[in-house]
């Protein structure tokens, strides 16, 4: 059985879920947010808690179980709590900063990057060097965040370039001082 299928969700005060024939809707403070769950794996909803179990032990529908929970565990939170990822950038005049609810970025390059967020994305800049990326849906903010760090990856001599706050980036040495003669 999956260790994770196995979990039961508690639905916190002040959420709101419905299961339908493609998924499951919930509704919460911060928004209402949809997912869709794969129809092999049933679920029960009883006193505020929600249980995953599943058809048979075929092997396609066992790798769906743990993926249904988590899922709907996902989208829960989101709509209560919310996601954020903080990315740091590191370099000589390298920065960011908001215009309007565009985020601009000077990263090295011969003119400054535009990132325009798209619906349920929020961006922040706390700091010139800091950026926080937040909204509801879990997976949209990790490829958000994911998308604004492809831009100018950290190269790996100076640590030059846009990384995750709790990234830690692999340094090389550079060249060596001196040729022998």
């Amino acid at each position: 059985m999956s260790r994770i299928g196995k979990k039961i969700i508690e639905i916190p005060s002040g959420a709101e879920v419905k299961f339908g024939v493609n998924g499951l809707t919930a509704k919460g403070p911060k928004g209402e947010l949809s997912v869709r769950l794969p129809q092999e794996i049933g679920y029960s909803m009883e006193d505020g808690k929600i249980s995953f179990s599943r058809e048979s032990d075929e092997k396609h529908i066992r790798a769906k179980h743990g993926l249904a929970r988590a899922l709907a565990a996902s989208a829960i939170e989101g709509v209560t709590n919310g996601f954020s990822r903080t990315l740091q950038i590191e370099g000589v005049g390298f920065r960011s900063e908001m215009r309007g609810d565009k985020l601009l970025m000077y990263l090295g390059f011969s003119h400054p990057v535009v990132f325009i967020p798209p619906d349920g994305i929020k961006f922040e800049t706390t700091s010139p060097t800091v950026i926080n990326v937040s909204g509801i849906d879990k997976q949209l903010v990790g490829q958000i965040a994911s998308k604004i760090r492809k831009i100018r990856p950290p190269e790996p001599y100076k640590g030059k370039g846009v990384r995750y706050k709790d990234e830690q980036i692999r340094r090389k040495a550079g060249k060596s001082g001196g040729k022998g003669k």
